[in-house]
């Protein structure tokens, strides 16, 4: 599951507004903006969340779980090489 960290993170590595990021998930800015608010992604549809990741994906994102690439590393993203 994306983390609204991750989601922020993502953004800010593309230098992406979250107008931006709904255009290119086919997604409402409300929808973006509440999956980075308080209660995070959770609060949103599983179909919401992975229209973001595929989008940050298909732009060259790759997120990181909890443990990659080191074991004390937290979920993460960074670009594709």
């Amino acid at each position: 599951m994306l983390t609204k960290e991750q989601i922020r993170a993502a953004r800010a590595l593309l230098d992406w507004s979250q107008p931006m990021l709904a255009e290119a998930a086919k997604l409402s800015l409300p929808t973006i903006s509440r999956m980075e608010g308080a209660l995070g992604p959770s609060r949103s549809t599983a179909a919401n969340v992975e229209a973001v990741r595929r989008a940050f994906e298909d732009a060259g994102v790759v997120f990181l779980k909890t443990g990659e690439p080191s074991p004390e590393g937290g979920a993460g993203v960074r670009l594709k090489a």
